[in-house]
């Protein structure tokens, strides 16, 4: 009987054994010569830390969940970038989630017309607030503006997120941007040394009043003081007080013309002009940098058109199609080149967690890459560059 048992006992062990195998077999992977293709955006999504906000993956948000994003303009490169990581986070959400048709989370990206229109950005996000949205996100003009809003909003229990310049509001849930001071700090850097480490900069802020403004304009000022001191700035123009810098200017030259000469009038100077009466009041101007695509765009214009072009070296922020163009081909010596699309990905997330109140960081960095000519053409900057 023992022999009996023992013989059957292996063989119900050989069986197992074999069973076992099998399932073994069959659930390991069989690599079949095909790779998983990452899409052409992954490359933006690595650039933002913490990696909790560089993916749609685990946001479990109820079925028709609304979230709203709103920027600064519609009409630059760099918010249409923004715009388009808003738009795929939101298909990415949507397809993790299984969600369509009525199901699907409706996430918006509104913005004024007009580049950086305060008062039509007040107005969308009054009117976003109205449709009760489950989170809020906005890129703020005004760093100080929007508190009734604000209020509001945290009244009705809607989270606010800010995107891009940070905001001054006390309740903002977490804040998604460029690391503002390192990278104002790395065109400082970068230009003193194009210039040789001596002369003078005309420095263009896009704005005298959003955070971004401020940080990238304090930030590259310390950069000159600190570690330049055969540098200084001659001029620091803000691109929303150019209806006052262009009637002081018309002032100054009515004042100086000849009894013959007709009248100058404010609103016959254009902001090129504006530039161009700084660097003729200023013609020891070695160097040029401007803080955003804006004012990059508008500093290349009016070095093109100045008489001393040759001489004078601009570097700037973003790569609108202008941008890249006069870097190609020399009219541009660098660019801080900023993840937008990256912005407007992991906003939406960022959005996404306080609605589950998952918790967020204070801030997210999205990034950014320093670019010349010389390395434009390199696979890794490519991946980063938009039109």
């Amino acid at each position: 009987m023992k022999k009996k048992w023992t013989i059957i006992s292996t063989a119900v062990l050989s069986i197992i054994l074999a069973v076992c195998a099998c399932s073994k077999k069959e659930d390991t992977p069989t690599f079949t010569g095909d790779t998983t293709e990452e899409p052409s955006y992954q490359g933006n999504l690595n650039a933002i830390s913490p990696s909790a906000y560089d993916n749609a993956e685990g946001l479990k948000l109820e079925p028709g969940a609304y979230i709203s994003i709103i920027g600064k303009d519609n009409s630059s490169s760099y918010w249409k970038e923004i715009k388009r990581g808003v738009e795929q986070a939101a298909e990415d959400l949507n397809k993790a989630l299984g969600y369509s048709g009525d199901d699907k989370v409706k996430v918006t990206y509104n913005a004024p017309g007009g580049v950086e229109d305060i008062d039509e950005q007040v107005n969308i996000l009054d009117e976003e607030l109205a449709r009760y949205p489950d989170a809020l996100g906005i890129a703020s003009i005004d760093a100080e503006a929007c508190t009734v809003q604000f209020d509001l909003a945290t009244e009705n229990g809607i989270p606010i997120i800010a995107l891009d310049s940070g905001n001054s509001y006390q309740g903002i849930q977490c804040t998604i941007k460029t690391d503002n001071t390192e990278a104002a700090r790395t065109g400082a850097y970068k230009l003193c040394d194009e210039i040789g480490g001596k002369g003078s900069i005309l420095l263009l802020v896009h704005d005298s009043k959003s955070t971004t403004g401020k940080e990238r304009e304090s930030s590259f000022k310390n950069e000159i003081e600190s570690g330049h001191p055969d540098v200084t700035i001659a001029e620091t123009l803000y691109l929303d007080k150019m209806d006052d810098m262009k009637k002081a200017i018309a002032e100054e030259q009515n004042k100086e013309k000849k009894e013959e000469d007709k009248e100058a009038a404010a609103d016959s100077l254009t902001d090129e002009d504006v530039i161009k009466y700084y660097l003729e009041k200023h013609p020891e101007i070695k160097g040029c940098f401007g803080t955003n695509v804006t004012a990059s765009q508008l500093a290349l214009s009016a070095i093109d058109q100045a008489e001393k072009s040759d001489d004078i070296i601009l570097m700037g922020f973003d790569a609108g199609k202008e941008q890249l163009a006069a870097l190609k081909n020399g009219q541009i010596k660098g660019l801080v080149v900023q993840n937008p699309f990256g912005i407007g990905y992991a906003s939406v997330v960022a959005a996404a967690r306080t609605v589950l109140e998952v918790g967020n960081e204070a801030e997210v960095n999205t990034g950014y890459i320093w670019v010349t000519q010389e390395n434009m053409e390199d696979e890794s900057i490519q991946n980063m560059l938009y039109e």
